[in-house]
């Protein structure tokens, strides 16, 4: 996951270095001498992490970038703007994030395209059908594992005896 956000941040940076060239004037060194003292110093802290970098994860970090700049700007623009509100959040709120973005993962793909499906479902519903699909949402995220066990149970013994009938 590091990986990726490192990835993402030097991307980001070199783009907006690229934007802030005045025309004519777009060397490195210029550049990196219009930044300020702080984005000059996390510049060099990035460049510090990327030299420690094993040449594997370079290489992956690399062609990440060339995904990236490969994109439509209208996609590219959208991963930035959501860059950026990630990086705003707390240190906590973005553990948080990465954590369930790691548990997505790890699901199975066929698990990951059903819970898809339905989100996808849930948003061609009217407003009303949409709001009380995000309130059993909040609900179920603010259930404790054991409560989510028990109605999970709930719900097979229902499937299960509807399937009987």
């Amino acid at each position: 996951m590091r990986l990726r956000s490192l990835a993402l941040a030097l991307a980001l940076a070199t783009a907006g270095l690229a934007r802030a060239a005045p025309p004519g004037e777009d060397g490195a060194r210029a550049r990196f001498d219009r930044l300020t003292p702080e984005e000059k110093q996390a510049l060099r802290e990035r460049l510090e992490t990327w030299k420690a970098l094993p040449e594997e994860d370079k290489a992956r970090v690399r062609e990440r970038l060339e995904r990236l700049r490969a994109m439509p700007p209208e996609r590219r623009q959208a991963i930035e703007r959501s860059y950026r509100r990630f990086r705003a959040l707390p240190p906590e709120e973005q553990r948080a994030v990465l954590e369930r973005l790691a548990k997505w993962r790890s699901l199975p793909p066929e698990e990951r395209a059903r819970m898809r499906e339905a989100f996808r479902e849930a948003l061609e519903r009217s407003p009303e059908e949409r709001k009380r699909f995000l309130e059993g949402l909040r609900r179920w995220r603010e259930m404790s594992p054991a409560d989510r066990d028990r109605l999970r149970e709930q719900w097979r013994r229902r499937r299960d005896n509807l399937r009987r009938r």
